[in-house]
Formats: structure tokens, C-alpha cells, sequence
């Protein structure tokens, strides 16, 4: 659709984003003249019965669940086409805010994913799993307040699995993905956790704790010590982003408010003993002799000059 077209109550004024199953509009609620967001299928995808079913339950979700930090359903059930339509909220994806500014503060960062535990508190205990937690879906206003969006993958506990062509690939290939979830098993509420531990890590360090691109990594591999790339972040802080970020679910934060309650009281974390914080430490200490010897081997040079200017004027 174009801007300036209707659709059924509503009118599309802009388009906001486009991904390969769905176009977002902004748009106008003609009866109440005030401005929504809309989400359609494309007309090529809406054929899918496994994609309409998917559709279909995000819909329902997002039609049961009330919360501050989600974007509020608007009632209609007059469609002509498979569509969504919310609230309008004026914010910006947390993705942009790491691209534009690069690394966010600290505190900051702290305070956004607080926020995001208060709603995953809230889904979690009505049962649904939002399993694609990322900042792409993380919208953030001026005062940090934040939306979570995009419930295309959220699952309710006890409902059946729906099969999507795409899904494994989707998930599989995304950064926030839990390694439980890259051995095919059902994502739950520690893995929505497991990703926010990944968003926190990205803001405190403008790096994912993951670099290469082999997903599997997450399987066997240790993230960098974030204090490495941004020694401001404090052993606590740091320890509450390695306890999200578990390899083993079971030993992640059991839940989402038990990972806030530490954001908001780091004095009352204590610091649990780690292989990589010990390799990084002996990787460390060698680096710093060779720094001194390359200090010491730069300064030969100006010593041996000081002493023929000393010995020429005696």
C-alpha cells in the first residue's frame, strides 16, 4: 500500500520499516483521528497457513497482554486483510541508538534493561516467551522508555509448536539466539533472558560477546571479559551480564525480576570465580612486561644522546 490509501477504519500516512514477511505503517484511526501503527502481511506470505497462523497468534498475544512497556492492541475485528494495528508510540529502535551513538552509558544502559525486565517479568507470568528478543525490537523514547515489539516468534506455554519455513534460519542466525535454541530445543523464559544478557552486553561495550560468525560458538566458547573492552564497567556489573549469559540454562537468572533486583542493588552481587577472568589476567601480566620493555627500548636512543651531550661539554 501507498501513503495516503485506507485501509477499512484506517489511513496509511508513511511506511517504517519492511522485513521479508511484513510492511509497518503509520497511520491515522480515522474515528478517533489519532495516530497508530499498523503491521500487514505481504500479499505473498499471507497465503502461508503456517505464516497466517503465526500471524494470527501474535495477534492474539498482543490482544491479551497489558503492560506500560507493550504497545497496546487496538480492538477491531472488521478486517478486510491480515493486518495488526497498536498504539503509536514515539520512540526509536534500540538498534538505531547503537548505531548512532555506539556505546550508551552506563547508566543508561543499566536503566534500559531494567525496563525490559519489568515486561519480560509481565509476559513471563502470563505465560508467553518472546524468543526474538533484540534491539531491533526494543523501541526507546527520549526519556528511555521502552515498548517491546514484534511478537512474531513469542510461543504461550502449553500451546502447540507451529511449524515455519524460515524460523530455523531466522533464529539460527541471530546473535541473541540461546545456545539451547541453536540445539533445537523450544526457547523459554531464561532464554528471553540469555538475549537481554546480550543487549546488555552490546551497550556496555558496542560489541557482541560472540564475534565470529559461526553461531555455534555460543556452544562451546567463553564471551570476552566486558571489562576488557570498557574497564568502567564495574566487576559487579560485569558479573550479573555473565549470569544471563550462562551457557546452561539452568544456571542463567531463574527469573527476569531476580536479574533486575541485581541491576538495581550491584552492591549486593558477589563476584564468582571464572576461567576467562583468569586467562585474561595471565594474558595480561606478559603484556604489560612488554609494554615496559618496548618503553624502555624507545628511550635507549634519548639516553644514549643526553650522555654524548653531557660528556662534550665537559
Amino acid at each position: 500500500m501507498n501513503p495516503g490509501d485506507h485501509l477499512d477504519h484506517y489511513r496509511i500516512d508513511s511506511v517504517v520499516s519492511r522485513s521479508d514477511v511484513a510492511t509497518v505503517f503509520r497511520g491515522t484511526d480515522l474515528r478517533t483521528n489519532h495516530p497508530v501503527a499498523i503491521k500487514m502481511l505481504h500479499p505473498e506470505i499471507e497465503i502461508d497457513p503456517s505464516v497466517s497462523d503465526r500471524f494470527h497468534r501474535e495477534e492474539e498475544i498482543e490482544r491479551t497482554l497489558h503492560h506500560p512497556g507493550l504497545l497496546k492492541a487496538v480492538p477491531d475485528n472488521d478486517h478486510s486483510r491480515s493486518y495488526l494495528v497498536t498504539e503509536w508510540f514515539d520512540g526509536l529502535p534500540l538498534r538505531q541508538l547503537l548505531v548512532t551513538e555506539k556505546r550508551i552509558s552506563l547508566e543508561r544502559a543499566v536503566r534500559i534493561a531494567v525496563r525490559v525486565c519489568d515486561v519480560l517479568t509481565y509476559i513471563h507470568g502470563h505465560g508467553v516467551v518472546h524468543r526474538d528478543l533484540k534491539p531491533e525490537n526494543i523501541l526507546v523514547d527520549t526519556e528511555d522508555h521502552i515498548k517491546l515489539a514484534n511478537f512474531r516468534f513469542a510461543a504461550k506455554e502449553g500451546s502447540p509448536r507451529i511449524t515455519f519455513t524460515n524460523l530455523s534460519q531466522v533464529l539460527g542466525a541471530s546473535s541473541y539466539t540461546s545456545p539451547e535454541e541453536l540445539k533445537g530445543n523450544r526457547g523459554d523464559a531464561r532464554s528471553d533472558i540469555y538475549a537481554l544478557g546480550v543487549i546488555l552486553y552490546e551497550m556496555l561495550t558496542a560489541k557482541l560477546p560472540f564475534q565470529g560468525k559461526d553461531p555455534f560458538e555460543r556452544l562451546s566458547g567463553r564471551p570476552i571479559p566486558p571489562r576488557e573492552i570498557e574497564p568502567a564497567i564495574s566487576p559487579q556489573l560485569q558479573e550479573v551480564v555473565y549470569r544471563a549469559l550462562e551457557r546452561e540454562h539452568k544456571d542463567r537468572y531463574s527469573s527476569a525480576h531476580e536479574f533486575a533486583l541485581d541491576l538495581t542493588h550491584l552492591d549486593r552481587v558477589g563476584i564468582a570465580e571464572r576461567p576467562e577472568l583468569r586467562d585474561g589476567q595471565k594474558q595480561m601480566a606478559p603484556n604489560s612486561k612488554k609494554a615496559l620493555l618496548y618503553v624502555a627500548v624507545a628511550l635507549i636512543p634519548a639516553a644514549i644522546f643526553g650522555l654524548l651531550i653531557y660528556f662534550s661539554r665537559r
